[in-house]
């Protein structure tokens, strides 16, 4: 699959909305589990903003490569 087919779909809104939606849930339970104590005692650093930023990005990624993925294989059994 060509890159620029790839971008072009991950930018449709729909996507869009759906990985935000899935990395604002999945993204908020990871960061409890990883960071939690952390940001309950106060000791929160640039580093750890970091982290924290890291742990939505993770999720959105996935779920943007799996609507991705599974709407271009879609479009492609359409045409057949």
């Amino acid at each position: 699959m060509p890159i620029t087919q790839f971008i072009k779909t991950a930018g449709e809104p729909t996507i869009l909305k759906r990985s935000l939606k899935v990395s604002m849930i999945v993204g908020t339970i990871l960061m409890f589990i990883n960071h939690g104590d952390k940001l309950f005692s106060g000791n929160i650093d640039a580093t750890l903003i970091i982290k924290v930023l890291m742990t939505y990005c993770v999720p959105f990624c996935v779920s943007t490569q799996a609507s991705v993925s599974a709407t271009l294989q879609s479009r492609k059994k359409a045409i057949q």
